[in-house]
C-alpha cells in the first residue's frame, strides 16, 4: 500500500515509492528505492524533502499514515472547491479557433528565436534584445487575445529540444500569470522576457550533463544546479535586460521554505516574480516528456503543485495559478458521466469545471463516435475524471 509520511518518520528498511519532488530537487539516482541506512535518511531530509511516499508492501510500514489515494482525494476536493469559487474576470477577445492559427505562427517563431539565442550564448555572443523583444510582444498579444490558444501549444514538445521549448512555455505561462494578477502590460512583457531567458545559464552547462539520458552523479548534479546563478550573472552584464528578468533567471529554483538554490532564499526574500517563475517552471517541467521520464497530465501536475505549496511554494500564488490554468486545461482528455471521452476545447465561460468539450469515443461501446462539441454548462453531462491520452492511444490536439 502506498502511504504518505513525513521525512522525519523515515527509517532504514522502508521502501520509498516516490521522493515527491522534481528531479532537479534531489541528488539521488532514482526516485524509488529501499532505504538501507541512516545516512540516506539524513541525506533526504537535508535535501529539503518534507513529505514522501512509501510502499508498505516492500518495506517497513507506518501504520497510521494516510494512503496516497485518501490524500489525493482530499486534494482533488480542495482544488475543485477552489476553482469552482473562482470568478472569471478576463474574457478572451478571440475564440480559441480564431487565435489558434496566429498562436501557432507566433509559437514557431518564438522557438526559432530562442534556439538561435541559446546557440549564440553557447558561442559566447551577446544577447540581442532587438530580436527578443518583438517575439515576447507577439506572445503577449496572443495571450491577451486568448491565453488558451497559445498555452495549449506548450504540451507539444520534442524530447531533444526540451530546453528551447520549455523556455517558450515558461514565457507564455508567466505572461498569463502576470496578467491574471493585474500587472500592467509593460511589466507583463518584462516577466515574459524573464521566462524566455530563465534557463540561459544551461548554455554554460556541458552537453554531456545537460542532455544526459540517465541519472546525474552528485558532481554533475552540482554543475547542473549552477545554471541559475550563472544565468543571473550573464544577464546582469546586459543593460537592456529588465531587472524583473534578472530576478526570474536567478530565483526560479528558490523555494519558499528556503530549501532551493542558489541562495537558499525564503519567503519574501524571493521576489514575487521569482516565486511565480518557480511555479511555472515546475508546472511545465512536470507536464513535459523528457528522455528520462513521461510527463504528467496537467490535472495531476496541478495537484502536485497544490501538495507542494505547503512548503516549497507560495500557497496563495499556487491557488491563483491553478485557477488560471483550470483543473481541465484546453487539450485535456476527460471522461464524462455519460461514458464518453472528450477533449477540452475551451474553458467554461462562467464555471471552469464545466468547459466546452469535443466528444469522440464511447467507452461503454468501445468505439469512436462522430466528434461533437458540447458546452457542459448547458448540459446535464459532467466531467468525472481526466484520462491519460497515452492509455487510450488518443492525440487530443487532433480534436482542437
Amino acid at each position: 500500500m502506498i502511504k504518505r509520511i513525513h521525512s522525519n518518520q523515515l527509517l532504514p528498511g522502508m521502501f520509498i515509492h516516490d521522493l515527491n519532488c522534481g528531479w532537479m530537487d534531489h541528488p539521488f539516482a532514482f526516485n524509488s528505492f529501499k532505504v538501507n541506512d541512516e545516512k540516506t535518511v539524513e541525506k533526504i531530509i537535508s535535501s529539503g524533502i518534507r513529505e514522501l511516499y512509501i510502499d508498505s508492501e516492500k518495506g517497513l510500514d507506518v501504520e497510521d499514515a494516510q494512503t496516497h489515494d485518501e490524500y489525493h482525494a482530499e486534494i482533488h476536493e480542495q482544488i475543485t472547491t477552489l476553482v469552482e469559487k473562482h470568478e472569471i474576470k478576463l474574457s478572451p477577445l478571440n475564440t480559441f479557433r480564431e487565435e489558434a492559427i496566429q498562436a501557432r505562427a507566433v509559437h514557431s517563431q518564438a522557438q526559432n528565436v530562442v534556439h538561435q539565442l541559446m546557440s549564440d550564448i553557447r558561442m559566447g555572443k551577446q544577447i540581442e534584445m532587438a530580436k527578443l523583444s518583438p517575439v515576447v510582444e507577439s506572445i503577449t498579444d496572443s495571450i491577451f487575445r486568448n491565453k488558451d490558444a497559445f498555452i495549449s501549444l506548450s504540451h507539444i514538445k520534442k524530447k531533444d529540444e526540451y530546453t528551447f521549448q520549455h523556455s517558450v512555455s515558461v514565457c507564455a505561462l508567466l505572461v498569463s500569470f502576470s496578467r491574471e494578477l493585474g500587472f500592467e502590460k509593460n511589466i507583463v512583457m518584462e516577466a515574459g522576457i524573464g521566462g524566455l531567458l530563465h534557463d540561459v545559464g544551461k548554455m554554460k552547462v556541458p552537453d554531456q550533463i545537460l542532455n544526459k539520458p540517465g541519472a546525474l552523479s552528485e558532481a554533475e548534479f552540482t554543475v547542473m544546479k549552477s545554471h541559475a546563478a550563472v544565468g543571473r550573472e550573464l544577464l546582469e552584464g546586459i543593460k537592456e535586460i529588465p531587472p524583473t528578468a534578472v530576478l526570474i533567471t536567478g530565483q526560479h529554483h528558490e523555494r519558499y521554505d528556503g530549501t532551493g538554490y542558489p541562495g537558499k532564499l525564503k519567503h519574501d526574500e524571493i521576489s514575487q516574480f521569482g516565486q511565480m517563475a518557480a511555479i511555472t517552471d515546475v508546472y511545465d517541467a512536470l507536464t513535459s516528456d523528457r528522455v528520462y521520464h513521461k510527463g504528467m497530465e496537467p490535472t495531476a501536475a496541478l495537484k502536485k503543485l497544490f501538495e507542494w505549496s505547503k512548503f516549497h511554494f507560495n500557497a496563495g500564488l499556487v491557488q491563483r495559478f491553478i485557477c488560471l490554468i483550470g483543473i481541465y486545461p484546453v487539450g485535456s482528455l476527460v471522461k464524462l458521466e455519460s461514458g464518453l471521452l472528450a477533449v477540452v476545447v475551451a474553458p467554461g465561460v462562467d464555471n471552469l469545471l464545466r468547459p466546452i468539450v469535443r466528444t469522440m469515443f464511447d467507452v461503454k461501446r468501445n468505439l469512436y463516435t462522430t466528434p461533437q462539441e458540447v458546452n457542459l454548462s448547458k448540459k446535464l453531462d459532467s466531467i468525472v475524471q481526466y484520462e491519460s491520452p497515452r492509455n487510450w492511444g488518443i492525440d487530443p490536439f487532433k480534436y482542437l
